[in-house]
Formats: structure tokens, sequence, C-alpha cells
């Protein structure tokens, strides 16, 4: 489960009330979540694909900057070029789709139905760096593209807490 306090630095880092909320999938080093687990479903019941969710503002300003840098299309490229890449991305893809079945399951929700998108493009492209980041803050190890990201997007945390902690001013 997820603590209010928790909730409350989500919804300022998102600027609005978080959806579908279900926990926190990775703290950044300033001790505040950066990646938060969203339901499969949202509670009316439509389907939510996206498993992981980059909630750091300065973190999502720092993999924005690589999209429009043209790091999406320089690792899809790779993906039709490189069979090891390839194969990493699609196991990234089939891991993807394992913990979201396994959070349904855990919530006790009905699964996405076969065929749902997973995230970020998976397998056949990179469509959203952003998305495969929180994959790989998630699960390290998990998704290839998500670690090459993270490791390009340097030290998002080192000017300290994106929003004031509960209890801080600013």
């Amino acid at each position: 489960m997820i603590t209010r306090s928790d909730a409350r630095v989500v919804a300022a880092q998102l600027g609005r009330a978080p959806r579908g909320l279900r926990r926190i999938a990775h703290r950044c080093p300033c001790g505040l979540p950066d990646v938060v687990e969203t339901a499969p479903r949202l509670p009316d019941g439509s389907p939510f694909p996206t498993l992981y969710y980059l909630t750091c503002p300065r973190a999502t300003a720092a993999v924005s900057g690589l999209e429009a840098a043209g790091m999406m299309r320089e690792m899809t490229a790779r993906l039709a070029a490189d069979a090891a890449t390839r194969a990493a991305y699609e196991q990234a893809h089939r891991d993807y789709l394992a913990r979201r079945e396994a959070a349904a399951a855990d919530a006790g929700l009905e699964p996405l139905p076969p065929g749902t998108q997973s995230a970020g493009g998976m397998p056949s492209r990179v469509k959203c760096l952003h998305a495969l980041a929180a994959h790989e803050l998630a699960a390290p190890g998990a998704n290839v593209f998500g670690r090459e990201a993270l490791a390009a997007a340097g030290q998002w945390w080192s000017r300290g807490p994106c929003v004031p902690a509960p209890g801080e001013a600013r």
C-alpha cells in the first residue's frame, strides 16, 4: 500500500492527483518516490497499461531531453540491426507483461486482454523513454534501453528533492 505522505508527494510531482496507485516502485536517492506502480485497471475498470510511471519532474525532464535529442530513433534503429539488443528488448517486454499480470492478480483485478501494449513501444520500437526508464528503476536489470536512458540522463537528483518532503517548506 501507499502511504498518504507518499501519495501527497506523487501528487505534487505530477501536479495532479495520481490514478490507480498501488505502491512506490522506486525511490530517488533523495528519498522521495520517483517511480510508482499503478493498477492495470483504474477504479472504474478501464484498462491502464502503464504499470510503472516515472513521477519525479527532474527525472522526467532529463529523459525528455534525451527523447528530444533523438535517442529513441537511434535505439529503434539498433533494434532492427542487432539481434542481441532485439532479444534483450523482447525479454524486457515479457518481463513487463508478467509483472503487470502479477499486479492485476495481486489486486484481485481482471488482467488486461492479451495483445494489450506493454510500455514504451516494446517490443518492436522505442516510443517512450520515460516508461522504459521507470521499468528499469522498478526492476533493475530488466530493461536494456531503460538502463541506457538512465545512464545518459545523469544524476537528476543531485540538486536535492524535486518537491518538498511532507512537513517541509520550500
